[in-house]
């Protein structure tokens, strides 16, 4: 039974109060990925650093859980909350708090989303590559280690956050990171707290790197008439070392999933989406060896999207890729996840998990950051049904540990949450120990995001 007298001590912490009515509570205890998850006890919606270490401390004396939350955009349960406690929504945190344009750096609330920030930025001639597809919070981008479509250029929130704001367990104020573009100044508290997912405190404010914006931007799609085709023109693109800003990979069935969804027009064959940034002279190089590797594997001609308009409707028809998956079978379950590999492998984990979908006769789409080696699939299931469950989950355990035995990694940018807890343990079998000390130090009395990462 929830305690009384610490929802009292909350709601006094708080101006404005928290909330305990059960539409709150089941919204914040969900993500896409995992729409069964456990609802916390209560939500606050704080405006101010000073506010969260108000509501942590008050949930540290009285020994209950802290759950961080942004706009739920999250796949792996990150925000359920198993144990109840308290689910700080921090999306009313959503001021943009400095900002250089001369050094090209940008501090924000953890609740900003990046096309918020990004539409403050445009009119200096700047902006934030990091695109993960779901308008996300930054705070949540940071915890999770988000990357997306930009990455092979410009590379994860690991390498673009210079600094964070943290409330700690105990309910302290810390900053991490400077200004300056490097230091050697003690560790690295910063890249500790990027990735931890909600499970060493609560991050309020991020330092960010921003970049110029391209004089030029050019998207393009080319279609193959197979997937190893497909895949093998990435691999021998990146070997020709072409900055290119985004390269995506759609195998067949999601792209008849994104044409019927968004009327794309394109046929149902694997397909690469390019974009390409820099001056004019650079973009045409960049596109005149791109186009001769992806000839030289049965690539189609280039259908280009120059418009501004054209290309957000290409980039809006991937980022909705998952919606689109699931529209394939209505009324299905699905089980997203990823993995990242060497780009050496990336054909092989490719192809070998489309035959493994295919011969466990799966509905299962996959789409890709593929410039950085990694992937994700969507696999569709009837809930009712225990085979297609267990066939499910057979494939997702298949892929992970085909990825693992590739020398690649459980997750590229999803995170570890509940979903990949088991996975963590595997790939960082002599690691674990560690993380969990450090967890074990900082947060003695486990309050923060229990569950995640680690199982109980």
């Amino acid at each position: 039974m929830t305690d009384s007298r610490w929802l009292a001590d909350l709601d006094a912490a708080l101006p404005g109060g928290i909330r305990t009515s059960l539409s709150d509570r089941d919204q914040h205890g969900r993500d896409p990925g995992h729409p069964h998850g456990q609802a916390p006890d209560a939500v606050a919606y704080p405006t101010s650093s000073a506010e969260v270490a108000r509501l942590v401390r008050v949930c540290h004396a009285h020994r209950r859980p802290v759950i961080p939350y942004g706009v739920g955009s999250s796949l792996e349960g990150h925000v359920s909350a198993p144990h109840g406690g308290l689910c700080i929504d921090l999306s009313r945190m959503d001021r943009i708090v400095a900002l250089s344009a001369d050094d090209m750096d940008v501090r924000v609330q953890a609740g900003v989303t990046r096309e918020r920030l990004n539409d403050e930025l445009r009119p200096l001639g700047l902006f934030f590559p990091i695109d993960p597809g779901a308008n996300a919070t930054l705070g949540g981008m940071a915890s999770t280690r988000a990357s997306g479509t930009n990455a092979v250029r410009y590379g994860t929130m690991r390498g673009n956050v210079m600094g964070l704001t943290v409330v700690t367990p105990q309910g302290d104020l810390i900053q991490t990171g400077s200004r300056a573009r490097k230091s050697a100044a003690g560790y690295d508290l910063t890249a500790l707290y990027v990735g931890s997912e909600g499970t060493l405190g609560v991050i309020t404010e991020v330092l960010l790197r921003v970049y110029p914006l391209p004089q030029r931007i050019a998207a393009a799609v080319v279609q193959f008439p197979t997937l190893r085709a497909a895949v093998q023109s990435v691999i021998d693109t990146l070997a020709h070392s072409v900055p290119i800003a985004r390269i995506e990979l759609l195998d067949e069935l999601q792209m008849r999933a994104i044409n019927a969804r968004s009327h794309l027009g394109y046929a149902d064959l694997p397909t690469l989406f390019l974009e390409f940034h820099g001056g004019t002279a650079s973009v045409d190089e960049q596109v005149a060896t791109v186009r001769e590797v992806m000839e030289g594997h049965g690539g189609s001609d280039f259908v280009w999207a120059d418009r501004p308009e054209d290309r957000s409707r290409l980039w809006k028809a991937r980022h909705e890729a998952l919606w689109a998956g699931k529209d394939l079978r209505p009324g299905s379950d699905v089980l997203t996840t990823d993995v990242c590999v060497p780009i050496s492998r990336l054909a092989d984990c490719v192809l070998d998990t489309r035959e493994d979908f295919d011969r466990r006769g799966l509905l299962a789409p996959i789409v890709g950051h593929v410039g950085d080696g990694n992937f994700h699939s969507l696999i569709l299931f009837d809930p009712n049904d225990d085979r297609e469950r267990e066939q499910a989950h057979a494939a997702h355990e298949a892929l992970i540990l085909r990825a693992l035995d590739m020398g690649g990694t459980c997750t590229g940018e999803h995170g570890i949450g509940i979903g990949k807890r088991e996975f963590l343990a595997r790939e960082h079998a002599t690691g674990l120990p560690g993380m969990k000390a450090i967890k074990l130090a900082l947060d003695p009395l486990g309050i923060m995001n229990p569950g995640k990462l680690f199982a109980d």
